[in-house]
């Protein structure tokens, strides 16, 4: 048996004691408050995320993959930034990658003891051909899980560099990382349903790690999605506005560069630079490793 009493998040929470007696909005409101800790307890870590965020940025440019390991809700919400990757930022699908603990059908559907099987991390992670160039993000909120920490253990025992995001403090998972980020949220309203507080904690520090990551890999200008994929027609409307709002032409000038080129980052550079030639385009920007910043400094500096 797991002694759950030295698992912070599996504690009782005495704010919360009286939650099925109260009132509608009163269960609301006891909700709410212990959901405005959680970015609290995220700010207190935010030097150790930076610092994992600075190594997945590293990986990544030098051709190495972002894995996310995780069982239950910790292995959806990996699965999820994983999958969001594509569209937002339009990086391969093999870039960043989530697994969870009994394959993809514990997406929908609980899986009895995936969590508990050491061996099937280490076998998921050698189906990707997992190397030493790769990063491993073990995601669980009590820190314990033995898939996650399985897994962790097997990234870090080939040279791959590896991260913990957990809830609790001190724990097993922590212990058998290079990065350890313990954003520490306390009991939940509902006790031991880690869905929750720490799901949200983990979610938002997911967030932080691809988004940031890709800013530094020059998928963002400004604050905008330079590469998004115009996969629908949302994604087709963002794209001719980014283009509009960065170069100041007009919908038909966006709109055409966008069907010359294919994407928003190519359609602005020809744009700002006048450059016409996709070859000339791409040689450039891939010169610069497809920051955009960067290129136009070197274009408008040949031009002087």
């Amino acid at each position: 048996m797991v002694d759950i009493k030295k698992i912070s998040t599996e504690q009782r929470n005495n704010l919360t004691k009286n939650m099925d007696i109260s009132s509608t909005l009163e269960i609301l409101k006891m909700i709410n408050n212990e959901d405005k800790k959680v970015p609290l307890a995220i700010e207190a870590v935010l030097p150790e995320i930076a610092e994992l965020v600075d190594a997945v940025a590293e990986t990544l440019a030098n051709g190495g993959r972002l894995f996310y390991i995780g069982a239950g809700t910790s292995g959806r919400l990996g699965v999820l930034d994983a999958s969001e990757c594509v569209p937002t930022f339009g990086v391969p699908s093999d870039m960043v990658i989530g697994i969870i603990a009994g394959t993809d059908k514990a997406l929908r559907l609980p899986v009895e003891g995936a969590e508990d099987d050491m061996e099937a991390a280490i076998k998921d992670l050698q189906a990707y051909n997992l190397s030493s160039k790769d990063f491993v993000v073990g995601i669980a909120a009590s820190g314990r899980t033995p898939y996650v920490v399985s897994g962790c253990r097997y990234a870090r025992s080939i040279g791959a560099k590896t991260a913990g995001v957990t809830t609790s403090y001190k724990t097993e998972l922590s212990a058998n990382v290079d990065y350890p980020i313990e954003a520490v949220t306390g009991p939940e309203p509902l006790t031991g349903s880690t869905r929750m507080k720490s799901g949200t904690a983990q979610k938002l520090i997911l967030n932080m790690i691809s988004t940031t990551a890709m800013v530094k890999l020059g998928k963002v200008y400004e604050n905008l999605m330079i590469d998004v994929q115009m996969s629908n027609k949302k994604l087709e409307s963002r794209a001719v506005s980014i283009v509009k709002e960065v170069t100041g032409v007009t919908d038909d000038v966006a709109q055409a560069n966008l069907q010359k080129y294919g994407s928003v980052k190519q359609s602005i550079f020809a744009i700002i630079s006048k450059i016409e030639s996709i070859d000339e385009i791409n040689r450039i920007l891939d010169m610069h490793h497809g920051n955009i910043r960067e290129a136009i400094k070197y274009t408008l500096k040949a031009e002087e």
